[in-house]
C-alpha cells in the first residue's frame, strides 16, 4: 500500500491477467511505487496458467490448482481490480474503454491480454470453442465431460489443429475421457502433411503416443464446416465431433484492430524495451505482442521471462527512469504431457520421454504457482516503542475492517444517542432506533431521511460507490419509501488535481447511475480528501402512508430475508489475504445490485429493516424489542455468501464481531455469521405466512431471491438459533 505521506499523482493500468502481469503483480505488492496508483482491467477473478491446463483437462489438477487468483494478487499488490472486457483504447487521450464501466485514464498502461484461437471457420461460432481464452474452454470441457458421463453426450472429440497445443489437449482428453469411463473417439485435423511444431524425433514419440491412445490423425485436411455432430472437410469423410476445439494457430483479439495501436498480423508491435512502437507510455506482453526485435514463437515461457524486465520499465515509465532491454532466450525447453503422468522434453531436436518428465513438469509448474499463490502475509501496523496506555493493545487486535466492519458498537452509540429529543420539532415522527427518520410532510404523506458512509473495503472507487449507495438506499427500501434525492460525502485520499478530477468523475458517474435507476436524484454534496478512500450518501425518500418500521410485527409472522450474510468475514478475509478471488467477486457482484424490486415486493410488510452492521442477530432482536416479540431462526435456512461459512469455521470475523456478539446474545445454536457485520446487506421483513409464501414466488418470477429463515412469537424479547 502507498504510503499515507506521499499523494497520489500516476496512474497505471495494466489490462490482461496475463503470466508477466501476474508476475509484475506480485513484485509490486513487494515493492509499491509510493506515488502510483495500479489498476487491473480482466474480464475475470482468476486466469488460468496454460502450463497446467493440459493436466488439468486430463483431471490431475482441480480447477482451483490451475486458476492464478487476481483478486488475491491486486489486494496484495494494493490495486483495484476491474472484471470486465477492455474494448478501445484512445492514445491521445490516455484512456482506456471498458465495458460497463465509464473510461479508465491512465498516465502508463501495458496490455498482456493473450490470444484467441476462435477461427472463421462456418459454423465454428456456434458448435466449436477454441483452446483460447483458456477459461471458457476449460468450462466447455469440465461441462462436456459431465454430459458424457451422464449420457446426454457422444464422447466424440475433434482437434482442428496438429501442432503441440492441439496434440497434446487430444491426449489430455482422451485420458480424462477414459478414466471417466467411457470410450473416447479423439481425431486430430491438421492442414498440412504432418503434426508441426516439434523436431523428428519428437514427433515420432507424440505419434507414437497418440496412437496408443487411439487418437486418430487425418493431415492434409480443410475443415470447410462445424456442425452440432461433425465436423466437414474438404474431399475428405466427416469427423464425428460432440465436441469440437479449434487449436490451430493463434489469433489475436479482434479489439486491437479497430484501435490505432501499430500492429503486425493483428498484434501489438512492440520495441526491445516492451513499449509498443511509437509510444513509450503504452507496453504489450505476452502472446498479443509481436516482437520483430527478435521474433519468437507464441509461448508462455516469453511472457514469464519478459515479467522482470516489464516491471523494471513501468517503474522506469513512472518515475522517469532508465529502462532495460528485454532479450529472449533463441531456444527453449518444451514440456509435452501425454495425457496421463508422461511427458515428453524437447531441445535443440534432441527429445526424451517417460513418466519421470512428467514429474519434472509438474515441480516446475506448481513451482510457479506457488509463487502467486503463497503471497507474504500482511505486514502488521508498527507498534511505537512508547506509547499512551491503551495504544498498543488496541494495536495488537484485529486490523480495522472497511464497510460496516468499522462501526462503532450499537451499546456505545445507543448511549451516545440516548439524550437526543427526537420530540422537538413536532413534524418529527420517529428518529433514533430506526432506518430513517420519519417527518410529516407539510402538504401530507411523509419523508424519509437517513445517512451513511463507508470506508473503503476494496481499491476500486466505482465499486465501493455503487455498494454504498445501495447501502444508502437500504434504509429507504426498508420503510417502504421511494428514493427522493441524495447528497454525497466523499473523502478522497491525498492525490495530484487530476487524479482528483479522474476520482471524482468515476464517482459521480456511477452514483448516479445507481441513484437514477432507483428514481432518485443526486444533488450535490461535498468532498474533501483525507487519509484514506471514504464515500458516504445522505438520503431522503417519500412514502404516502405512515413508513414501515421495525415495531409493527405481529405475533405467528414469518421472517423473509432477501440476501445471504457473511459479507463482513468475507472482506475481512480478502484484507488478510486468505479469500478465494471467485467468492469475493460473487459477494461484492451481489452487494452492488440494488433491491428496489424486493422492497416493492415487500411494500406491505407489518416491520422491515436492512441487515447491515450489527448483524442479523442485531436486526432481528432490534425487531423483537420494538415489537415485543421474541423470535426463532432456523439456522439451516440462513443463506450464506459462498466461501464464507469455511472462513468464519476457519476463524476469519469482523474487527466488529465482538461487539456485535455482545449486544445481541442469541440461545440454541452458537453461529458467529449471524452477528457477521453485513453492507449492503439484505432486507429482513415480517410478514404473514401466507403473504410470505406469495412474496417468495413474486422474487421468484422476477429473477430474484427470498428465504424464510424464522418465526416471530409473543414473549420477551429473545432471539433463538435452532
Amino acid at each position: 500500500m502507498n504510503s499515507p505521506d506521499v499523494p497520489l499523482t500516476q496512474d497505471l493500468v495494466l489490462v490482461g491477467g496475463g503470466h508477466a502481469h501476474a508476475l509484475v503483480l506480485r513484485k509490486w505488492g513487494m515493492n509499491p511505487l509510493p506515488g502510483a496508483r495500479l489498476t487491473v482491467i480482466n474480464p475475470g477473478p482468476t486466469a488460468p496458467y496454460t502450463g497446467m491446463l493440459p493436466g488439468h483437462v486430463a483431471g490431475h489438477y482441480s480447477r482451483d490448482t490451475l486458476e492464478i487468483d487476481l483478486v488475491r494478487l491486486c489486494r496484495f499488490a494494493g490495486a483495484r481490480l476491474i472484471l470486465a472486457h477492455a474494448t478501445d483504447i484512445d492514445r491521445t487521450a490516455r484512456l482506456i474503454t471498458v465495458e460497463g464501466q465509464g473510461p479508465i485514464a491512465y498516465d502508463v498502461a501495458s496490455i498482456d491480454i493473450g490470444i484467441t484461437a476462435e477461427m472463421s471457420i462456418a459454423g465454428f461460432a456456434d458448435h466449436a470453442v477454441g483452446a483460447k481464452p483458456l477459461d471458457i474452454y476449460a468450462q466447455r470441457w469440465r461441462d462436456f465431460v459431465s454430459a458424457t458421463t451422464q449420457g446426454t453426450a457422444t464422447p466424440t472429440v475433434a482437434v482442428i489443429g496438429g501442432g503441440v497445443a492441439g496434440c497434446e489437449l487430444a491426449l489430455a482428453m482422451s485420458h480424462a475421457l477414459q478414466q471417466a469411463g467411457v470410450k473416447p473417439a479423439v481425431t486430430v485435423i491438421e492442414a498440412g502433411p504432418q503434426i508441426s511444431g516439434v523436431g523428428d524425433t519428437a514427433r515420432r514419440k507424440l505419434l507414437s503416443a497418440m496412437s496408443q491412445a487411439g487418437i486418430a490423425l487425418r493431415t492434409d485436411a480443410r475443415v470447410t464446416q462445424v456442425t452440432a455432430s461433425q465436423v466437414l472437410l474438404d474431399r475428405q469423410e466427416p469427423v464425428q465431433a460432440a465436441l469440437t476445439v479449434g487449436a490451430a494457430g493463434a489469433f489475436p483479439h479482434g479489439w486491437l484492430a479497430r484501435t490505432d495501436l501499430p500492429l503486425i498480423d493483428g498484434f501489438i508491435e512492440t520495441t526491445p524495451d516492451l513499449s509498443i512502437k511509437g509510444d513509450t507510455s503504452v507496453f504489450a506482453v505476452g502472446d498479443c505482442a509481436a516482437m520483430p526485435f527478435a521474433p519468437r514463437p507464441k509461448a508462455g515461457v516469453f511472457a514469464v521471462r519478459a515479467a522482470p524486465v516489464l516491471h523494471h520499465n513501468l517503474r522506469a515509465a513512472l518515475t522517469g527512469g532508465a529502462r532495460k532491454i528485454f532479450k529472449p532466450q533463441k531456444n527453449y525447453l518444451k514440456l509435452i504431457s501425454f495425457g496421463g503422468k508422461s511427458a515428453m522434453a524437447e531441445k535443440f531436436g534432441f527429445a526424451v520421454s517417460g513418466p519421470l518428465l512428467w514429474r519434472w513438469k509438474d515441480r516446475i509448474d506448481r513451482a510457479f504457482m506457488d509463487k502467486l499463490d503463497h503471497l507474504p502475509p500482511m505486514k502488521a501496523a508498527r507498534i511505537p516503542e512508547t506509547s499512551a496506555l491503551g495504544a498498543r493493545e488496541i494495536m495488537q487486535e484485529k486490523p480495522l475492517c472497511g464497510g460496516c466492519g468499522a462501526k462503532v458498537g450499537a451499546a456505545l452509540l445507543a448511549d451516545a444517542l440516548s439524550n437526543l429529543d427526537t420530540r422537538a420539532h413536532p413534524q418529527v415522527v420517529t428518529g433514533v432506533g430506526d432506518d430513517a427518520a420519519v417527518v410529516k410532510m407539510p402538504g401530507g404523506g411523509f419523508q424519509v431521511l437517513s445517512t451513511d458512509h463507508l470506508r473503503a473495503m476494496v481499491h476500486d472507487p466505482v465499486q465501493m460507490t455503487r455498494i454504498a449507495a445501495v447501502h444508502a438506499l437500504g434504509d429507504v427500501w426498508a420503510m417502504g419509501a421511494a428514493p427522493q434525492v441524495a447528497l454525497s460525502s466523499l473523502i478522497l485520499p491525498r492525490m495530484s488535481p487530476p487524479l482528483q478530477a479522474r476520482t471524482l468523475r468515476e464517482i459521480t458517474d456511477a452514483a448516479r447511475a445507481v441513484f437514477d435507476a432507483a428514481g432518485a436524484s443526486l444533488v450535490g454534496g461535498h468532498t474533501t480528501m483525507g487519509a484514506e478512500l471514504t464515500i458516504g450518501f445522505t438520503v431522503t425518500g417519500t412514502r404516502d402512508t405512515m413508513p414501515i418500521t421495525i415495531a409493527g410485527a405481529q405475533p405467528d409472522d414469518v421472517l423473509l430475508l432477501t440476501r445471504p450474510i457473511g459479507s463482513g468475514v468475507m472482506m475481512a478475509a480478502h484484507m488478510e489475504g486468505t479469500a478465494q478471488g471467485r467468492d469475493v467477486a460473487n459477494t461484492l457482484a451481489i452487494m452492488q445490485q440494488p433491491q428496489s424490486q424486493q422492497a416493492d415486493i415487500l411494500r406491505d410488510a407489518h416491520a422491515m429493516t436492512d441487515v447491515t452492521g450489527f448483524g442479523l442477530a442485531g436486526h432481528v432482536l432490534a425487531m423483537c424489542k420494538a415489537s415485543g416479540l421474541c423470535a426463532t431462526l432456523r439456522h439451516a435456512d440462513i443463506p450464506v455468501y459462498a466461501g464464507a461459512r469455511a472462513l468464519s469455521d476457519a476463524g476469519v470475523g469482523s474487527s466488529l464481531l465482538q461487539a456485535n456478539r455482545d449486544n445481541a446474545p442469541t440461545a440454541g445454536i452458537d453461529d458467529p455469521l449471524i452477528h457477521d457485520p453485513q453492507t449492503a446487506g439484505g432486507l429482513l421483513a415480517a410478514l404473514p405466512p401466507k403473504a410470505a409464501e406469495t412474496a417468495l414466488r413474486q422474487l421468484e418470477s422476477k429473477g430474484l431471491q427470498g428465504w424464510i429463515i424464522g418465526t416471530l412469537q409473543t414473549g420477551a424479547p429473545s432471539l433463538t438459533l435452532r
